[in-house]
């Protein structure tokens, strides 16, 4: 449903007003030196249409606002800007990536963003505006600043978590303790959200650098540099998922090397406690040593040898099976 407490109105430069109904923004927009924003957060199609038809919105872009999982792209129409972004989170417990994604339409006065789900924290978004009075006055590049500046903070919060991840996966490569399937199992999903991680951040490297050579159809040119901190923080996010995945590469490559050694390991002990076994058998086994037993040629040392087979076979087991050897 529509949230009707997301909204917010700057005059000159300063917020004026916030939380009107969205009824109002009509109204308000006639005024040129106003800038309205306002947010929806899983809003059906008639309140996105609704809104969209006041303000003059391709319907190419609505659809592109209606449909989920859309890469992060700028499309430049001829009366507005459409943008998708998406904020991140690291799970350090499963190593899964919490995924948000926020759309927005950008008017020369008025910023609408439309959340798919509350995970793509609006308050946040806020809380920098805020942080910034002295940036008011540049309207909507302004507005526009905080909701990138918000999605990239995540985006590298993410890569610097995952990070932490692989290092202890690193140590434990050689580490005394063996490597488990739930090891494997989470280096598997760390590798997924980097996957999914990288198909968030690549685009956004082309989505600011666009905004930053189109300032001046969103603003007066001074934010410039802002975007560009911005796009600052998405090269180095991005060119550290790109170190993370191969240091993760490398790590899974030498847990099959360990793996691999560590059966060697295993076979050599193996075949040695083979021979050893097996020569006093070829011996014995050839002269055709047959030395009575405790209990031979009766029923009841029959049983105690077949026990004894039994006995030692499964303690055999057991220690093979301790030892990860079987």
């Amino acid at each position: 449903m529509l949230d009707m407490g997301r909204t917010r109105l700057y005059r000159n430069g300063k917020l004026e007003a916030e939380g009107f109904p969205v009824a109002d923004v009509s109204e308000h927009l006639k005024d040129p030196s106003a800038v309205v924003w306002f947010d929806m957060c899983e809003p059906n199609e008639e309140d996105l249409r609704a809104i969209t038809e006041e303000l003059g919105i391709h319907e190419l872009a609505v659809e592109d606002a209606l449909q989920h999982k859309q890469r992060p792209k700028l499309d430049v129409y001829d009366s507005h800007k459409f943008l998708n972004v998406y904020a991140v989170g690291f799970d350090s417990v499963s190593g899964r990536l919490d995924v948000a994604e926020a759309s927005a339409f950008i008017t020369p006065n008025a910023l609408v963003t439309v959340r798919s789900s509350p995970g793509f924290e609006i308050e946040e978004v806020i809380r920098r505006w805020d942080e910034a009075p002295g940036l008011t006055e540049h309207g909507i590049a302004f507005l526009l600043y905080g909701l990138l500046d918000y999605a990239v903070d995540t985006h590298f919060d993410t890569v610097e978590a995952i990070d932490e991840q692989i290092e202890v996966l690193e140590e434990g490569v050689f580490g005394e303790r063996a490597i488990t399937q739930r090891d494997q199992r989470r280096t598997f999903e760390i590798r997924k959200s980097l996957v999914t991680l990288r198909r968030v951040v690549m685009p956004m490297r082309e989505v600011v650098n666009t905004l930053i050579r189109r300032t001046d159809e969103v603003g007066d040119g001074a934010m410039a540099p802002y975007f560009q901190d911005v796009y600052d923080q998405v090269l180095r996010a991005t060119e550290w998922t790109e170190s993370l995945r191969d240091l993760l590469s490398n790590i899974r490559e030498a847990h099959l090397t360990m793996q691999s050694n560590k059966m060697n390991l295993i076979m050599k002990r193996v075949t040695s406690w083979a021979a050893i076994i097996a020569v006093p058998t070829l011996i014995t086994g050839f002269y055709g040593q047959n030395v009575p037993f405790p209990g031979f040629e009766h029923s009841w040392g029959f049983w105690v040898s077949t026990a004894a087979i039994v006995l030692v076979s499964a303690v055999l087991y057991r220690s093979f099976r301790k030892r990860d050897w079987l």
